[in-house]
């Protein structure tokens, strides 16, 4: 399969509310608006997009449309602590998971959009002995 784009598309009631928080806090852009569909991109060297969709429209198959649960969406930056200070310290926004350094290779911290989306705010750091094995450097490009 030859992929052109891949991008998560997440299941809200929250159109508006979600839309903001990417727009004003993690530096998304808008692409496309529509009452039931927004779709966002970072732009860069490597841009990355994401997008919202009302889970009750009919597009969503009738037995999926329920909102989003357990996602997970991890963000690396090139300063976990800067992001730490600017979206929980200045910007207010409640941490599910404290800042800390882990064994495995990760300095991070996470919150959660409107939707209870887990945002994992994350750094590289040197792994653990234990996890330093554990690597496949074949697969960094």
């Amino acid at each position: 399969m030859k992929v052109s784009s891949f991008y998560p598309v997440i299941g809200t009631d929250r159109i508006v509310e979600s839309r903001d928080f990417y727009l004003q806090l993690l530096g998304f852009e808008l692409t496309f608006e529509a009452d039931w569909y927004v779709s966002l991109r970072l732009t860069g060297p490597r841009p990355f997009e994401l997008a919202l969709v009302d889970y009750t429209h009919p597009t969503v198959p009738e037995k999926f449309r329920k909102p989003v649960q357990g996602l997970l969406l991890n963000f690396e930056v090139d300063d976990v602590d800067q992001e730490w200070e600017r979206l929980v310290v200045r910007g207010g926004l409640r941490p599910e998971l404290d800042i800390r350094s882990e064994t495995f290779g990760q300095r991070h911290f996470i919150v959660t959009d409107p939707n209870g989306v887990m945002i994992d705010v994350i750094t590289e750091i040197e792994p653990g002995a234990e996890y330093a094995d554990q690597f496949v450097t074949s697969a960094v490009s």
